[in-house]
């Protein structure tokens, strides 16, 4: 059967790994695409790029970055796509660039991003900013392909729960919990999913970190790998401190035949789908589970005409270890078959972790792992926020049985249950899940805990009374109740 000449596909990814340091990120991103450009064989496609769309970048504020990528690769781009924060943002613009390759909006689609966060902490310890390029602001904003995932509420605020590394410690409590294990037998547990994942990076010619870490050292405190907040060690964190930057590149059938882009490069997007949990997390029906990645994980799934079972490559959004869980529980997913991992990159603490652009490295490595694997399938899992935002992607080196769809599951999930926020709560509840962070210097600082109140609703409260957070890491707490006496503060546990 012949195949539709709109048919999108991917025929090139590249990813750049800058040691050296200094160099900016705009110029890391289009080093990753003349890096993908001779994955698919073809100089020729960068000057085909009419439409660039790159993630959010931290450390470099640019007005137009997609502009400037054009110039650097002499691509006459006649549109550019700028995302806000959120690690869903690289599967979602892939799926997006897709629907409009299909739908004749568009014939190269160049999708990436890259950070150069090494560079700017290191020139900010000396009080320093790179010499960088500075757009006038007369230049053309892009487009906001993706808006901002929503992570500040005043429930979390008032008791310092305000980065990732404080919430989905949360989550693993909350999984450890549902999972009937004790604390050291759930550090284990994690660790040994972690240990796996550097196994995958030592095979990745692209991983930032290449050597294997045992689970002992993955989950056991030292100077170099300190608590951040339990059951959380360094090594169980994202490691954001990379000079990295990938890209892929997104095409129509009919652009790579007139360009001779090898069929055996050619990797096609079978299906995709995009949902978002509550925005609060307070509000989520379950701290471990998300009703979010479930439906749209299936939806994929059906559209692509697959079983999770028949996915051959899986790779899920690892920013910490809970959200690994959670994904392959929704999915269906064992979190230990040594014949399928859970990343074909090793994940952000290994891989590396580039803020909101892991999951362009995630797709440029599935594409590659593809086209060494003809007939196999792959399945991408991005995450954006406090495991809020999902973004999903079916890729297969075979025609996909029908048409390719990105699908918006919204409706479906909205019809989950979800829980009352009691913000203002005071009086007697029952812990659901607790986590504590610690300073630098390695001594615990305050603890924040979830609790259910009689009235079936949830409270996030906090405490950095030493009695306390001492109790909490002495002995298991969840199930125990405690004493809230004034907004967001845990007076006793009883």
């Amino acid at each position: 059967m012949a195949l539709d000449p709109r048919t999108p596909i991917l025929v090139g990814g590249g990813q750049f790994n800058n040691r050296s340091g200094g160099v900016e990120p705009v110029d890391l991103i289009a080093e990753a695409a003349r890096a993908a450009a001779g994955e698919a064989g073809s100089d020729r496609i960068l000057t085909r790029i009419d439409s660039i769309r790159l993630v959010r970048m931290l450390s470099w504020r640019y007005r137009n970055p997609g502009l400037l990528v054009a110039e650097r690769l002499g691509a006459r781009v006649v549109h550019t796509a700028y995302t806000g924060d959120g690690g869903n943002g690289p599967q979602t613009l892939v799926s997006a660039a897709a629907a409009d390759i299909l739908a004749g909006r568009s014939e190269v689609v160049l999708v990436g991003g890259a950070e150069a966060w090494r560079t700017r902490m290191g020139l900010r310890a000396e009080g320093q900013r790179p010499d960088w390029t500075k757009q006038d602001d007369d230049v053309e904003l892009p487009e906001l392909a993706i808006p901002e995932v929503p992570m500040v509420f005043d429930g979390h605020k008032r008791i310092g729960l305000d980065r990732p590394a404080f919430v989905y410690p949360l989550f693993e409590d909350a999984l450890r919990s549902s999972a009937g294990r004790s604390v050291s037998e759930h550090r284990e547990a994690i660790g040994r999913l972690w240990s796996r994942f550097a196994d995958v990076s030592t095979t990745n010619p692209h991983a930032w970190t290449q050597r294997p870490h045992t689970a002992e050292e993955i989950i056991t405190p030292s100077q170099r790998n300190r608590w951040i907040c339990r059951p959380y060690t360094k090594l169980l964190n994202s490691n954001n401190m990379v000079e990295q930057a990938a890209a892929v590149l997104v095409c129509s059938v009919g652009v790579a035949t007139e360009l001779g882009i090898p069929r055996d490069n050619w990797v096609f997007i079978h299906s995709a789908a995009d949902a978002h949990d509550t925005y609060d997390i307070t509000e989520r029906g379950r701290l471990d589970g998300s009703a979010a990645i479930r439906v749209a994980g299936a939806r994929a799934l059906e559209d692509a005409g697959v079983a999770v079972g028949d996915v051959e490559h899986v790779d899920l959004y690892s920013c910490f270890p809970s959200a690994v869980q959670v994904a392959a529980h929704e999915l269906g997913l064992p979190t230990d078959d040594p014949s399928r991992p859970l990343t074909v990159t090793g994940g952000l603490t290994f891989a590396g972790g580039p803020w909101n652009n892991y999951s362009t490295h995630a797709i440029a490595t599935m594409a590659t792992t593809l086209r060494a694997n003809p007939g196999h399938r792959g399945l991408v899992t991005a995450n954006g926020g406090y495991l809020t935002k999902h973004a999903m992607g079916v890729y297969g080196t075979e025609p996909p049985a029908r048409a390719f769809v990105h699908r918006d599951v919204q409706a479906e999930v909205d019809a989950f249950p979800t829980v009352t926020a009691e913000a203002d709560f005071v009086g007697s509840a029952r812990i659901e899940a607790y986590s504590v962070a610690h300073a630098r210097d390695g001594a615990p600082e305050r603890a924040f805990v979830a609790v259910r109140t009689p009235g079936g609703g949830r409270s996030l409260i906090g405490t950095e009374r030493a009695e306390i957070v001492d109790a909490l890491i002495e002995e298991d707490q969840v199930g125990s109740a405690a004493r809230v006496d004034s907004v967001g503060v845990l007076a006793g546990l009883f």
